[in-house]
């Protein structure tokens, strides 16, 4: 998701983040089922979201998959390598235990998903203006739903500090950085990528977009009148 590495926050939490850890859970083990029983490509024919599928536009690449409206929720939970399902928990476990805590988990669940289905909404909007191949590419991953758990986390703890790992050619440094600066930069690069092009790498970088408007939004909305833990990162 990102180009530096999120190691940890600097904030803790008053309660165990259960619905964190159990979404990473289920993440993995859909992962597990995917590169263990059905394989990365029928998984993906059976659950990714095709633009152009969930507008009704062709019929879905395989007849056994879920119908094109379930897969607004499949596939934030399908992933596509590794790297792809290693980055995403990564930035759900730096990220999304203090937005648990704060939100509380019922909150916390809606919102996840919520963001997602925003998140292939923006991503299949841009596919219907780019048109051509880009309505058949699917979309897998849970980068669109953690995307607004960013944004949640930026507008919650701005002053919070980030330990991160910045690889400089062949060189690595850990930096402590404020959660604004962070997220800040890193949403910066999700929209060049989504303006400028991903130079082939697969990234859909316009459902990151979609997914940290529609967490910001939501966030503004639903975020607790009282002042959220950390105070300290939250302050004016």
């Amino acid at each position: 998701m990102a180009r530096v590495i999120p190691l940890r926050d600097d904030l803790p939490t008053s309660r165990p983040p259960v619905l964190t850890v159990g979404l990473i859970a289920a993440n993995v083990a859909v992962f597990l089922w995917q590169v263990l029983g059905v394989g990365m490509e029928a998984s993906v024919a059976w659950g990714g979201l095709v633009p152009a599928r969930l507008l009704g536009l062709v019929p879905p690449p395989d007849p056994a998959g879920l119908p094109a409206v379930a897969t607004l929720l499949s596939s934030m939970f399908l992933h596509g390598s590794f790297a792809h399902i290693g980055g995403n928990m990564l930035f759900l476990w730096v990220f999304g235990n203090n937005v648990e805590d704060a939100l509380g988990r019922p909150r916390y669940l809606a919102f996840y998903l919520l963001t997602g289905i925003g998140a292939a909404a923006a991503q299949t909007g841009a596919a219907l203006v780019a048109g051509n191949r880009d309505l058949l590419i699917p979309m897998v991953g849970a980068s669109g739903a953690i995307s607004g758990v960013l944004a949640a986390y930026l507008v919650m703890f701005p002053r919070a500090r980030v330990l991160t790992l910045v690889p400089i050619f062949v060189f690595i440094r850990f930096v402590q950085l404020p959660a604004s600066l962070f997220l800040g930069l890193w949403f910066v690069f999700q929209l060049l990528g989504a303006f400028l092009g991903d130079g082939g790498g697969g990234v859909a970088f316009m459902a990151h977009v979609g997914g940290f408007v529609a967490g910001l939004l939501l966030v503004l909305a639903w975020r607790p009148r009282r002042r959220a833990r950390g105070a300290r990162a939250a302050a004016p």
